[in-house]
């Protein structure tokens, strides 16, 4: 017994010692310091094609360099001279090596570490090229300047051999775990024509710094399939809209009355004819989530089919106003080609409603066929979307209710671009309403269509 309680106190004195060896320990003064990974970044870059060869530069905040330890003296001074090569190691590991800049498609190779060099925060020379290359090419800061190493700004410049200054270039920027949240401001100064500000979050894949129509097309018509189907209220308007509604020629008729209305405010509020206000995006989210509990519960209680597409028209409206918010952002890649990237992006948006009718009318067929009642089944599944866009529209009207509601300043430019929004509403409206009083007509013989109260 006595042996065993000396074999446990001896363990336990050991596991003491182990902690205490690895326990981390105040360092000494002077001592290099690791650090964790930044919560936000901002990064600021110029990318300039000249001759045979592309220049980049490239601002980060010093602390983004994770893994790399700096010398310092006194309370946590970086020390200049001595921190020479850990500041070339850290701008090629984290910003030479990820980022891949490509010419007409092909990778350019590792690129050659012209300068860097610390700089103090209030330093403004990346406001434009000239100032940020005169900066980084120029004499670094005095070695006793007390620069605390946490607030240092780190100035990079690359180059690149490239063939032709008239090449299309474009990025993978590979910079998105600098820190936890990493702001990019990105200029390309073509060779010809006007600079380009490309402003993103993250990781924005790759980036054509001076895209061809084709090219901006294809990413857009991509954007807007992914935005239709990752956007679950899209998806259960879609549902409520063809649930009691499944023959062709009234998905026809309605899916054509809601893609015609969302393209209207589509275009409307990429040609900024849209409220440029902080109230107008949440007021469109809670009018997406009304339409959505207006349909289910129309399924629940029946209306008449041929006024139908009136109602989704005028939802349709609140609809495209939603998708353009998703295309406000990254209007900035389109490049020269905005009304083509706006048509892609519709085009896209289109797709992705084809797709998820694919599945869902087939799926309704199933359902109602082998399972259950179709009239129980729409009185069911309406009440279950609409409970759920119900608290959807309740938590985003908490939301608009935040915002102090002001009306826009009125003048001349306003009302012009009201009477055009109204007056192209109303034309695309008749256009509509002509299109599908053609495709309605009943053909000899056929029954009469039904109206919800028959499902």
């Amino acid at each position: 017994m006595r042996r065993t309680q000396l074999a446990i106190v001896g363990l336990a004195f050991v596991v003491a010692g182990v902690v205490s060896l690895t326990r981390p320990s105040a360092p000494l003064e002077g001592a290099p310091v690791p650090h964790d990974i930044p919560a936000d970044a901002i990064v600021r870059m110029f990318v300039k094609p000249e001759g045979d060869r592309l220049r980049l530069l490239v601002r980060v905040p010093l602390n983004t360099m994770q893994d790399i330890v700096f010398p310092t003296f006194g309370p946590g001074y970086l020390d200049i001279p001595e921190a020479e090569d850990e500041i070339r190691q850290g701008a090629m590991l984290w910003i030479g090596t990820p980022l891949q800049l490509f010419e007409n498609g092909e990778p350019l190779p590792v690129p050659e570490l012209v300068a860097a060099l610390v700089s103090i925060p209030s330093d403004r020379s990346f406001t434009s090229y000239e100032a940020a290359l005169e900066h980084v090419t120029g004499p670094p800061l005095a070695p006793e300047t007390q620069l605390v190493w946490q607030q240092a700004l780190l100035d990079i410049l690359f180059e690149y051999p490239i063939a032709s200054a008239d090449s299309e270039f474009s990025m993978d920027p590979g910079l998105e775990r600098l820190a936890l949240r990493v702001n990019t401001i990105l200029r390309f100064l073509p060779a010809e024509g006007a600079e380009r500000l490309y402003q993103y979050t993250g990781h924005p894949g790759v980036v054509r710094l001076d895209p061809r129509w084709h090219q901006a097309a294809w990413r857009f018509v991509v954007l807007g399939f992914q935005h239709i189907l990752d956007g679950i209220d899209h998806l259960l308007f879609l549902l409520c809209l063809v649930a009691p509604l499944r023959r062709i020629r009234s998905l026809v008729i309605l899916v054509t009355a809601f893609t015609v209305a969302h393209s209207v405010t589509l275009a409307a509020s990429a040609f900024n004819f849209a409220p440029n206000t902080l109230w107008f995006p949440p007021l469109v989210e809670t009018l997406i989530a009304a339409s959505i509990v207006y349909m289910a519960l129309e399924n629940i209680v029946g209306t008449k089919v041929k006024t139908r597409w009136i109602i989704t028209f005028a939802f349709g409206l609140a609809h495209g106003f939603g998708f353009s918010f998703a295309l406000r952002e990254t209007m900035q890649f389109a490049g020269s080609h905005l009304v083509t990237s706006l048509l892609a992006f519709n085009v896209g948006v289109e797709l992705g409603q084809l797709a998820a009718l694919l599945i869902i009318v087939p799926a309704l067929e199933l359902l109602y066929r082998f399972a259950i009642r179709e009239k129980i089944g729409n009185i069911l599944l309406s009440a279950l979307v609409a409970h759920t866009a119900w608290h959807w529209m309740t938590e985003r009207w908490g939301v608009l209710t935040q915002y102090t509601f002001r009306w826009p300043v009125f003048d001349l430019g306003l009302l012009a671009r009201t009477l055009a929004l109204v007056a192209l509403t109303l034309a695309v409206m008749g256009a509509t309403w002509l299109v599908i009083g053609w495709i309605r007509r009943p053909e000899a013989g056929e029954p009469p269509e039904p109206t919800l109260r028959d499902s």
